[in-house]
């Protein structure tokens, strides 16, 4: 970025918070000394190891343990884990005796079928109230053994927020919340018959598929509950991953990674959480992300650069516990099965007098022919190679505050005429997932809608080569002098920044008080 776009980046987001007249905003402020905000920026963008290889997880590197969002939730403290505790496993009485999936041969050999259940929703920067429900949108016609779960905007995207100490009180909240849902829903009923389930309005077109999804499966009651296998916050993205507890001892590789693609490409208002998991021997990777916003003409392009910026510089590393087992993957196209989900922002191409008319008509079809994501796809500029399910649902994006009507069709709406539109995806990449269904939530505790899908995976039980090298991986000897070369060009890239930021800092000082 040319270092005279940098100030009017910053001034400009300095100057749209104060004429907002966000008061919370102020406040952090007056708690941060100016001449923190660049140091506070640079360690944003570093992503230093402290932090940005972290995250909270049910489990140590030895055993599995209950939840802990606060004192209310549980007694025991959750553990913070680092990208070295690569291997887990739990005790040997949560797994003793329980049956997991329906399996094509003996114990260790072949493939089994799992179930996966993935969701995202941006709640506006609002934190959970205590009555707020995820037993609905949790529910499925069939019990899943993972749940991926990613959230965006779980605090308000505003300076202190951005720049400042991150804020993990509204993501305890949400695992709390997650936590009772999850664990609760298989508690009353060993099952629940079809009748239940036609009752159901998001799943009353999916009802034949519990037969096809169970298999015949009885699962003992008590694997009917979830540990959190690993969270991870970066400002307002939220992604979490929970597995059923009989799959615990059998989940490994756990890794996390974060893309900042906000404020000058780097901090964390925009961009990606990402969970990089292997269970047995089949490798995962969760991508949570919120892309660009804005509806003006190109602004698609800004979209499809943060989703290439989000594949290069995602990578997971390796511990040192890693090199005597089997090579394991380090960027996000080299698993075997990829989830992307969230808020991409794509909206519905603008110059089209009928949209509203088509709005009216619930005509999603022909709406779908103006959708930027898909427009993009098909010419090849963004997620060649990705699917994605046939839409069937309203466009989840933007509504009224407890209201069924978007804002585009209230005249008296204060709020900005944002074009609905279907920023609220789930995207898949890998031979051996399948989507069952696709549909959205209907919430109205934020101006947009959940999205959520249920798919179905097939998962190597045999152990795999140690010589084996992940899909799309090209391995390069290390050599001192490559060594050398990374780390000058990594501290070279660090005082660029720190002088950018400085720079902006001086601009905005000069800002006038209001």
């Amino acid at each position: 970025m040319p270092l005279t776009h940098v100030p009017v980046t910053f001034y400009s987001f300095y100057m749209f918070q104060v004429i907002k007249g966000r008061g919370a905003m102020r406040t952090e402020w007056k708690k941060l000394s100016k001449s923190s905000w660049p140091r506070l920026a640079m360690r944003k963008w570093l992503n230093t190891k402290n932090s940005a290889e972290k995250f909270e997880s049910d489990y140590d590197a030895t055993v599995c343990f209950g939840v802990c969002v606060d004192s209310a939730i549980a007694k025991e403290r959750r553990k913070s884990c680092s990208d070295e505790d690569g291997y887990v496993g739990v005790a040997d009485d949560y797994s003793e005796g329980l049956v997991v999936g329906k399996q094509s041969s003996g114990s260790g050999t072949g493939t089994m079928n799992l179930r996966m259940f993935v969701g995202t929703w941006n709640v506006g920067g609002k934190s959970p109230k205590e009555d707020l429900s995820f037993r609905n949108w949790l529910t499925s016609p069939s019990q899943p053994h993972i749940y991926v779960i990613g959230f965006q905007e779980i605090v308000p995207l505003n300076a202190g927020n951005v720049l400042g100490p991150e804020d993990s009180g509204p993501a305890a909240k949400w695992v709390g919340l997650i936590h009772e849902a999850l664990n609760n829903n298989y508690d009353d009923e060993d099952d629940e018959d079809e009748g239940n389930l036609k009752c159901r309005k998001s799943f009353s077109d999916f009802v034949s598929l519990e037969g096809e999804l169970d298999d015949g499966e009885k699962s003992p009651k008590s694997g009917r509950s979830y540990c959190l296998a690993a969270s991870k916050q970066m400002v307002g993205i939220f992604l979490c991953v929970w597995v059923r507890r009989d799959l615990c001892n059998h989940v490994s590789n756990l890794k996390v990674s974060c893309v900042g693609r906000g404020i000058m490409g780097y901090l964390g208002n925009k961009g990606s959480t990402s969970i990089s998991m292997t269970l047995y021997s089949t490798t995962f990777c969760f991508v949570c992300t919120h892309l660009a916003s804005g509806e003006k003409f190109g602004d698609e392009l800004r979209r499809n650069l943060d989703v290439s910026e989000i594949l290069k510089k995602t990578k997971f590393s390796r511990s040192l516990k890693s090199l005597s087992h089997s090579l394991h993957p380090q960027s996000i196209l080299e698993h075997d099965n990829i989830i992307w989900l969230g808020d991409l922002n794509y909206r519905l191409v603008a110059g089209y007098d009928d949209t509203h008319e088509l709005l009216k008509k619930n005509n999603w079809q022909a709406l779908l022919e103006k959708d930027q994501l898909r427009i993009e796809q098909r010419a090849g500029r963004v997620f060649k190679g990705w699917n994605e399910g046939n839409i069937y649902f309203a466009p989840t994006y933007k509504y009224l505050t407890n209201s069924d009507h978007y804002v585009a069709q209230s005249s008296k709406s204060k709020e900005k005429q944002r074009t609905p539109a279907w920023c609220d995806r789930i995207l898949w990449k890998g031979e051996r997932l399948n989507q069952m269904w696709y549909v959205r939530g209907e919430s109205k505790f934020s101006d947009h809608r959940p999205v959520y899908s249920l798919f179905s995976v097939e998962v190597d039980l045999k152990q795999r080569s140690k010589n084996l090298v992940p899909r799309s991986c090209t391995l390069k000897p290390l050599t001192s002098t490559a060594l050398s070369s990374t780390c000058c060009a990594a501290k070279v890239q660090a005082e660029e920044q720190l002088l950018l930021l400085t720079r902006a800092q001086s601009c905005i000082e000069t800002v006038p008080r209001f």
